[in-house]
């Protein structure tokens, strides 16, 4: 019997970590959440999670020296999973209040969603669909159909400065980034964990990501 892949869940105190915890236990993972890297090393994926403002939780992972230890895994190419602001922190720059730095993991800014004359509410929040770069046969949206549904709270989105590391799409008003793939790392401006079927589909068919599977999409966006 094989056996279940070990997820660290980062407590920096900016997280939706009970539900993410019983996303993971639901897509098969063992949920290890934890505020201390040093017990979080040895796990096979590693989720960053996030609810709030941009300048309060990465002054939180500054404070709790996290930022080294998502470096260095993410730089490794282990698997990795940002979630809402946990894929925003991942940027350059955030104008969310101000100009805030961010972990520089991937290039972009983080801006709000601005309308014009259009009268749509911000933060957009509710079901809506994705459409991937890598078409329907995305194994990591496997079981979900064409362009599947998630759940989206946000007032905010990534612009990439790589587009080919945009992986999925979504349209609010206009096209925007909803996740971005690089190697091994993930990052959904979408919350998985609230996405009922399609999330814990996603959740598990990360924890399924392979050395193989990355390097086969990693070929597919730069033929691209």
């Amino acid at each position: 019997m094989s056996q279940l892949p070990r997820v660290g869940i980062i407590d920096y105190q900016m997280g939706n970590l009970r539900s993410v915890s019983k996303g993971v236990e639901r897509a098969g993972g063992i949920p290890i959440v934890s505020e201390s890297y040093a017990e979080l090393r040895d796990v096979n994926h590693l989720i960053l999670p996030g609810v709030g403002a941009f300048r309060d939780a990465i002054d939180q992972l500054r404070r709790r020296d996290w930022v080294g230890f998502i470096t260095d895994w993410v730089a490794a190419d282990r698997n990795f999973l940002g979630i809402c602001l946990g894929l925003q922190l991942l940027l350059d720059m955030s104008f969310e209040g101000g100009e805030f730095q961010g972990l520089g993991i991937v290039k972009g800014k983080v801006v709000k969603f601005e309308f014009g004359d259009r009268s749509l509410k911000v933060p957009h929040m509710g079901w809506n669909q994705v459409d991937s770069r890598m078409g329907p046969n995305d194994p990591m949206l496997r079981g979900m159909g064409p362009k599947p549904y998630f759940y989206f709270v946000h007032s905010y989105h990534a612009v990439l400065e790589n587009e080919s590391q945009g992986w999925l799409t979504s349209q609010y008003g206009y096209e925007f980034c909803a996740a971005i793939r690089r190697g091994n790392l993930l990052a959904t401006q979408f919350h998985p964990e609230k996405s009922q079927a399609n999330g814990i589909g996603l959740l598990r068919n990360f924890l399924t990501l392979s050395t193989n599977q990355s390097q086969a999409y990693q070929a597919t966006t730069n033929a691209g």
